[in-house]
């Protein structure tokens, strides 16, 4: 035996062979909850399955592109929940291992939701720790969870995997998510304590309150409430509360099943008609276990209401003709489709359409004219928008339909054949009468997974077949399943030979002071020289190496190559510069990503100071760990970037926590800068508060020179994008921008 492992596996082995459990035979659970008492027993967690749900979402969202499986038991053995990798699922339930088994040393041998429960520490369960051969395969890792105020056990929170994928790293995630856990319950334990006198301290909150009695007649009803509501306190002072047309229903929960109502948003009009917005919290009031009335509060929430509703206008609508827009269209796919991925019974199909006629309306007028026409035509095409259809601009003179969870498998074609009709009458702009057809091009989502942009690339090699074709007429795209799954597969037996082969080359994109005009520093990004198919941009491959776990070595070559180019050309005497580089996600959660970096440092012996790291807004969601890995990378002296800022989990908490020095804006806000005014708030928006952050801006895709100016104009410090320059490879850079320097 094992005399490395911890004394309490030791032990647990050798209780499992004085058992005589012979080691090669699967054990199963004997006990089993029938179904009304494994109900009653969720029932009774009702709150802590909640809690803990909510934080091992998290933790299964973090890690996802990992199979791994999280369990949560009571605090005697029983499991209460069983997520994550479908197939760990199916496998384990062939052992009788489900929700409402029992599991104990006893009947399962060593096991790791027994042994979490016995130490209340965090331990690790891994291949041969395991008594039984058949689990040598596969590693656990597992915690106790209580209320800490009184050290009452509550249950454990394990996650098990196959051995291959362990990682030290994941005990600490989970020890970190118990830690939420806790704090969580024992905070809702906290406030369940407090007394009557702190729920009703009226005179000095800026909420609106409502107390009644256990028949739910009003018995305080303060200023606050009368302000918001606009009803008076003598009017609604010793009415039943259960009348009220706006909260009656919440308060009858309260009072005749003890319910508690939270954050309930209530929308009503004010005698000025104002829209007023709050959320409504609600719940008994006890006194020795007796409930003697009802509490209920109002917190106005009006301004950020409306303030966000505006910043979701102006961030997924376009300005012209006021439809959806392009940012709203791809977020919405991308639902779809992950909702299709996962099982649900979805479906969806796309039609591209493009106006054939649009650049010669635009010679022949002005842009003006142009503008007013799409404008008509974004009327006509709303007007055939059916119940679940959605319509956006992709921008000029390109619309898209999304046709959702439709019944007829003809409906996509019947629609386009319905959208070509409303072509076939003129349009009028003023006393203008113009006439024009549309191309458009149909893709529906196949039965097996692709990617939002694949979709996409379909609908729109369709329209351009339909163009091909005459115009004014609609192709559907049909390619092979056979074909698809073919290609993908021999891109990933290259992919991995290209490292070996050291395929990859990093481009560089010059990053531009503003003011100045000079270069201040690169953007590394990567390009695959395939033998065959030649120069292969990121988003052909970038996805497929995250998919297969090629991702974090490939980054790895990147950090270096590019910090090991940075510094030839410091050491040759060319301009002292920047490079940034991109950290993936997967990337970023390693264990050894400080350690990497130091020795990377070592080796090229380049100034950290010129180093800049790029994180995504999804990375800077990781709480504690995100914070904790960008302090070290910061205190190495790396500059640390948000890239893409405003299109994932934008959070004026992360910027007020984390050590970042750069924002950069995406580019989908910089290309519609000079036609979408909302884009244009939401620039100046962004670069106002990174600069009242005391952080640098940086604003990709900048392509005219209009969009340069509106930048400068607001003092965002550095730009890039193809108005100075494409990425280009080094010995490019090297004689445009370097060597001249």
């Amino acid at each position: 035996m094992n005399t490395t492992e911890p004394y309490y596996i030791t032990e647990s082995k050798k209780m499992c062979l004085e058992a005589g459990m012979d080691p090669h035979e699967v054990s199963r659970p004997k006990t089993f909850l029938s179904g009304a008492e494994f109900e009653e027993k969720r029932k009774s967690y009702s709150e802590i399955l909640s809690v803990v749900s909510f934080f091992s979402n998290k933790l299964l969202h973090s890690l996802k592109g990992t199979p791994i499986l999280v369990v949560v038991s009571d605090a005697t053995g029983y499991l209460l929940e069983i997520e994550g990798d479908e197939t760990i699922k199916s496998t384990i339930e062939q052992f009788g291992i489900s929700p409402g088994s029992l599991f104990i040393q006893e009947d399962t041998g060593t096991n790791v939701i027994s042994l979490s429960l016995q130490q209340k520490h965090p331990i690790s369960l891994v291949g041969e720790q395991h008594y039984h051969t058949f689990l040598h395969g596969i590693a656990c890792y597992g915690t106790a969870f209580h209320y800490t105020d009184d050290d009452n056990l509550l249950g454990s929170l394990s996650i098990m995997m196959p051995i291959e994928f362990q990682n030290p790293l994941f005990l600490t995630m989970l020890s970190q998510a118990v830690d939420s856990i806790e704090r969580e319950l024992l905070l809702r334990k906290q406030n369940k304590k407090l007394n009557i006198m702190n729920q009703i301290m009226l005179s000095r909150t800026r909420n609106g309150i409502v107390i009644t009695d256990e028949k739910g007649i009003t018995t305080e009803f303060n200023s606050f409430a009368e302000k918001i509501s606009n009803n008076s306190r003598d009017s609604v002072m010793g009415r039943n509360i259960q009348e009220s047309h706006l909260t009656g229903e919440y308060f009858k929960e309260v009072l005749e099943q003890e319910k508690i109502i939270e954050n309930e948003e209530l929308k009503f009009r004010d005698e000025e008609d104002n829209l007023i917005v709050c959320l409504f919290d609600a719940q008994p009031i006890y006194e020795e276990d007796k409930m003697i009335g009802a509490f209920g509060q109002f917190r106005d929430i009006s301004d950020r209401y409306l303030l966000q509703e505006k910043y979701n206008y102006l961030a997924y609508h376009d300005d012209l003709t006021k439809l959806l827009n392009r940012r709203f269209i791809n977020k919405e796919i991308e639902t779809i489709i992950h909702e299709i991925n996962a099982g649900q019974h979805r479906n969806l199909a796309v039609l591209f359409l493009d106006l054939d006629r649009f650049k010669i309306i635009n010679d022949n007028f002005n842009h003006s004219f142009g503008d007013r026409f799409l404008i008509e035509v974004s009327k006509r095409l709303s007007s055939c928008l059916g119940e679940k259809d959605i319509l956006a601009r992709m921008g000029g003179d390109e619309f898209v339909f999304l046709l959702k969870d439709f019944v007829d498998p003809d409906y996509g074609t019947k629609k386009a054949e319905e959208i070509l009709q409303l072509f076939q009458q003129p349009f009028y702009v003023g006393n203008k009468e113009l006439h024009t057809t549309a191309s458009i091009g149909m893709a529906f989502y196949p039965d097996y997974p692709i990617s939002k942009e694949q979709l996409m690339v379909y609908a729109d090699n369709a329209m351009y077949q339909a163009k091909s074709q005459g115009k004014n007429r609609y192709v559907v795209h049909n390619s092979e399943l056979l074909d698809v799954m073919t290609n993908e597969y021999m891109l990933e037996v290259d992919l991995r030979r290209a490292i070996t082969n050291n395929e990859f080359v990093l481009h560089y994109q010059p990053q531009i002071n503003i003011d100045s005009g000079n270069l201040v520093g690169l953007e590394a990004l990567i390009r695959w020289q395939h033998p065959t198919l030649g120069l292969i941009p990121p988003e052909k491959f970038i996805k497929l190496a995250e998919e297969n776990g090629l991702i974090t070595q490939i980054g790895e070559w990147v950090i270096e190559e590019a910090c090991s180019q940075i510094k030839k050309w410091h050491d040759a005497h060319m301009p002292l510069i920047t490079m940034s580089v991109n950290l993936s996600t997967q990337q970023f959660l390693t264990s050894n990503l400080i350690s990497f970096m130091e020795n990377v440092l070592e080796r090229t012996a380049i100034d950290p100071a010129y180093v800049i790291v790029e994180i995504t807004e999804y990375m800077a969601m990781e709480g504690e760990y995100a914070i904790h890995v960008l302090e070290q990378l910061k205190s190495l002296g790396i500059g640390i970037s948000i890239d893409d800022f405003g299109t994932g989990y934008s959070s004026l908490n992360y910027l007020k926590s984390f050590p970042i020095d750069y924002i950069k804006i995406d580019k989908s806000f910089v290309r519609e800068l000079m036609n979408s005014e909302k884009d244009a708030v939401i620039v100046k928006a962004i670069i106002s508060l990174a600069h009242n952050l005391q952080k640098e801006v940086i604003a990709e895709g900048v392509e005219t020179r209009e969009q340069l100016e509106f930048l400068k104009n607001h003092q965002c410090e550095i730009s890039q994008g193809y108005y100075f320059s494409r990425p280009l490879p080094v010995d490019e850079i090297e004689k445009i921008y370097l060597t001249q320097l």
